[in-house]
């Protein structure tokens, strides 16, 4: 079975053109979609709505870029163990205890610029760590590249939490 890059004949890489993965879904799209298959057997039908829920599939795999990183770890054989593998940097830590109680206090206070400073140094950090995912996935350090995707779903939680809390400050 092809992987998700070679669907789109894309190099199998963590940087990727948009334009191209768009082009490439929508041309693999227009080969499936299941208008073309009205008058096909039930088989060749069910086999079109296979490949378009891969395609689908696939295409949302790839423009994520958490999702992508996680995808090119594992087609390397590399486990991320996001269940049993919470081991993290310390510094990582400190800096995600700190900022839980950054929220609760600006939560408790209702305090709207706090959470916006709270949420752009979030933003930064994950901005970075994108970046440092992608510079090892494109050397082929898998290793190192599933330690920082485990460190980004952490920081993807956290924007979540941030995330409600704007949206309970705008519903109070």
């Amino acid at each position: 079975m092809q992987n998700h890059f070679d669907l789109f004949q894309l190099p199998q890489q963590f940087t990727l053109d948009a334009k191209a993965l768009d082009a490439a879904y929508h041309e693999v799209q227009n080969r499936v979609h299941p208008d073309k298959f009205v008058t096909a057997s039930d088989a060749e039908k069910r086999v079109a709505m296979q490949w378009a829920t891969r395609a689908n599939e696939a295409y949302r795999t790839l423009k994520d870029a958490l999702k992508r990183a996680a995808y090119l770890c594992e087609l390397h054989g590399i486990d991320l163990q996001t269940e049993s593998n919470t081991a993290m940097p310390t510094a990582f830590l400190m800096q995600q205890m700190e900022w839980r109680e950054a929220l609760d206090d600006a939560r408790a206070a209702r305090d709207v610029a706090a959470l916006d400073k709270i949420d752009a140094e979030l933003r930064a950090l994950r901005k970075d760590q994108v970046a440092q995912i992608g510079a090892a996935l494109d050397a082929a350090d898998f290793t190192q590249a599933a330690l920082g995707v485990r460190q980004l779903m952490f920081l993807e939680k956290f924007g979540h939490e941030i995330g409600a809390a704007f949206a309970a400050h705008e519903a109070a």
